[in-house]
């Protein structure tokens, strides 16, 4: 990327855009198409999985801390033209992630049973969830590494490469499954455990293929020198941006745990619907979450070469686009929800309930459309705290409380709980709107130049 195509970022956020929404599309599959073809194996097992994810989604919000960060940092250096910064940035990511990875690992065998217990997993399911947890957690390394490696590479404009390894990875996911739920030959059908390897498989070699990408198309050096002495300045970049913004998302997740709790509540058919919807869900706001990264990249570009103008006129044109195609494509999910709920099951309690809570996700995906590309280029340029302080206070005032209220005390189910997330992100949506037209971090950012400027000057005497 170099100031010219930045100014003309509206052509390039969407060039940037496709192989990041194809990418994010098959990640989403390599953890939901365990749940689709365990369905169609046992359908009492999609919740096994899908209450494994909780935790597993945990843990991927806590690595993003990193490659959100790595993202931000390499892009603004690449903007700066500091190119001695790029490798330092992306070896203290790699130091941290394994040492965060290690201790992940650990509190996943030591806490979860606990943790189900204190979910109220049922007991037909309790055993899969874990042994699927299990073994996903036993590999967190795998994954935090293959984040890492893909921020970088998105961060030098590599979309293309990162999603044509994400289709490589999809495809052995998928025939995987096949394989090993199923079994074939002398394998004998592994059911959830099956899935789980499949899953790790998968990410391995996805991995594999991401790290020859990296070495072939980057020129970032991982070496001890970039270590020795260990830059704590560049750890505390990492931190400052990283910390905030993996706050918000673990804050966020932590509440959905909460909200699956009060799902299993209502038994295996409630909580088999809650998770074929939230995989419908994800094709609603998917494309959000790709242009929103995308959107980050080149604002967190135009924050280092000083241009906010353009950077402001970026995101909110990025926001108008997010949310019609994530309003859009929810209106299509309503008009042919018992078509596509049939891909997953025949029941008629689960088409009738999935329709209904179809209906409520419309107004949900306004306010999360909004709170994906805000809270994204709220990061990339430097205003962390207060999306994370307001994440906290919404998500566990409106969607945790009115979840319950509506939910449990008010005995409107499924459909309660999903009108609780809605207003929490509907509410959040809209104080982050306020927040941003304040333009606070123009200011903020204008500051930190003035002071970067003068730290040069008089390195310079």
């Amino acid at each position: 990327m170099n100031i010219a195509e930045a100014k003309n970022s509206n052509s390039l956020i969407f060039k940037m855009s496709v192989p990041i929404f194809i990418e994010l599309l098959l990640q989403m599959f390599v953890g939901n198409i365990d749940q689709i073809m365990i369905g169609h194996f046992n359908e009492i097992y999609v919740g096994a999985i899908g209450n494994a994810n909780i935790i597993i989604n945990l843990v991927i919000i806590i690595l993003s801390v990193m490659s959100v960060s790595t993202t931000v940092l390499i892009s603004r250096y690449l903007g700066s033209k500091n190119s001695g910064k790029i490798s330092e940035v992306f070896n203290a990511s790699i130091v941290m992630l394994t040492f965060i990875s290690i201790l992940i690992t650990i509190t996943i065998f030591a806490f979860a049973g606990l943790i189900f217990n204190w979910m109220q997993v049922p007991q037909n399911i309790f055993n899969e969830t874990k042994a699927y947890l299990f073994i996903v957690g036993a590999f967190t390394i795998v994954q935090g590494f293959y984040m890492t490696y893909a921020a970088a590479l998105r961060s030098y404009g590599f979309m293309k490469n990162v999603m044509l390894a994400a289709i490589f990875m999809n495809i052995v996911n998928i025939a995987g499954n096949f394989i090993l739920i199923n079994g074939m030959y002398t394998i004998p059908p592994l059911g959830v455990t099956g899935a789980a390897i499949s899953t790790i498989a998968s990410r391995f070699i996805g991995l594999i293929l991401l790290i020859c990408i990296f070495n072939t198309k980057t020129k970032i050096k991982i070496s001890k020198k970039y270590l020795n002495p260990f830059s704590f300045s560049t750890v505390k970049n990492l931190l400052h941006i990283g910390i905030p913004s993996g706050a918000e998302e673990l804050s966020y997740n932590l509440s959905q745990a909460v909200i699956m709790k009060f799902v299993n509540y209502f038994g295996t058919m409630v909580i088999t619907t809650k998770v074929y919807c939230s995989i419908l869900a994800n094709f609603a706001y998917i494309y959000s979450i790709a242009i929103s990264q995308a959107s980050q990249i080149v604002v967190s570009y135009l924050i280092g070469s000083n241009n906010l103008k353009l950077a402001n006129k970026r995101i909110w044109a990025t926001l108008a686009v997010s949310m019609t195609i994530s309003l859009f494509i929810t209106l299509l999910l309503y008009i042919f929800s018992d078509n596509v709920f049939g891909i997953f099951t025949k029941n008629p309690e689960i088409l009738a309930l999935g329709k209904k809570i179809i209906f409520v996700e419309f107004f949900l995906e306004i306010g999360r459309s909004i709170n994906i590309v805000m809270v994204r280029c709220l990061i990339s340029v430097e205003d962390v705290k207060f999306p994370a302080y307001m994440c906290v206070f919404s998500a566990w005032t409106f969607g945790v409380g009115l979840g319950y209220i509506f939910g449990i005390v008010m005995d409107m189910g499924l459909i309660g709980i999903w009108i609780g997330m809605a207003t929490d992100e509907c509410i959040r949506g809209f104080i982050l709107i306020l927040r941003f037209k304040t333009l606070l971090w123009a200011k903020k950012v204008k500051n930190k130049r003035r002071k970067e400027l003068c730290i040069l000057n008089t390195r310079g005497r």
